[in-house]
């Protein structure tokens, strides 16, 4: 399923700073018409200028997208959308037992519930035009456990289950929409700062702009998964192997290091 950009209205949450503000800038200058989603008005706004100043069309509105009320009310406020990516995101970074019961939940509704609010919102719309895009921005966090990531990866393992069973279930109906679910290893746009990788000509840290690039390229290919960087498919085969295996390999490559140095960025942020 074919998803060219060109003239499509397309919405990000989290678009105001990181990858989703890339994104939009990005479908602008395939000829997308854009919608943008964030916390920040500010940053909100700025993309959106950018975008206009570019020659291209865009809106802006500030909104909590874990809030299935604003995401409703803001949903009839935007209109129909084409194609939805659900890039908000926040990560707390801290051991189970450091982290506090506000931070964690707050991953949960942003990084989980927010996904079904959005794209609730907007998949009927879809369905009865019979053309559409569902993204769901996940993490190879989704694909592995990783130290002080307990409620990050276990929301964006949600995240993945999620976009995986939508589009079967799409495909099931017939209803001409696609699920695409985007699993980038760490990248960097601020929202993992400090982290390090053992081996990054095996695990890189991502540039935000290949990962933009990578995404629309996949929308519009008609994708079903987008997995970076390449290394990170070799999960799939390295599960077959005991749970013991599995972690020493896992701790060979550093993997549960590199949040040791974790920085993040302020928690007021809640977007990717």
């Amino acid at each position: 399923m074919r998803h060219p950009l060109k003239n499509q209205r397309v919405l990000i949450t989290g678009g105001g700073s990181g990858i989703g503000r890339l994104l939009a800038l990005g479908a602008a200058r395939r000829g997308a018409r854009i919608v943008i989603w964030d916390l920040d008005p500010e940053a909100g706004e700025a993309v959106r200028d950018a975008v206009r100043a570019a020659g291209g069309s865009a809106e802006s509105f500030a909104l909590d997208v874990s809030n299935k009320d604003e995401v409703t009310a803001m949903a009839d406020a935007a209109g129909p959308v084409d194609i939805v990516v659900n890039n908000a995101g926040v990560v707390t970074g801290k051991k189970l037992l450091d982290a506090s019961e506000e931070a964690i939940e707050r991953t949960i509704r942003v990084n989980t519930l927010a996904l079904f609010w959005v794209t609730r919102a907007f998949l009927g719309g879809m369905i009865e035009r019979r053309r559409g895009t569902i993204v769901t921005v996940s993490s190879a966090a989704g694909l592995v456990g990783v130290a002080k990531q307990t409620d990050y990866s276990a929301s964006k393992f949600a995240a993945f289950g999620f976009a995986e069973s939508l589009r079967v279930e799409l495909a099931k109906d017939g209803t001409g929409v696609n699920s695409l679910v985007v699993c980038p290893y760490y990248t960097d746009t601020g929202m993992f700062d400090g982290v390090q990788t053992k081996y990054p000509l095996i695990l890189p840290i991502l540039k935000q702009d290949y990962v933009a690039e990578k995404i629309l390229n996949a929308i519009e290919a008609g994708k079903g998964q987008l997995v970076m960087p390449r290394a990170v498919h070799a999960l799939a085969l390295a599960r077959m192997l005991p749970v013991f295996l599995f972690d020493k390999l896992a701790n060979a490559l550093g993997v549960n290091n590199t949040m040791d140095h974790f920085v993040g960025r302020p928690a007021k942020a809640a977007k990717r």
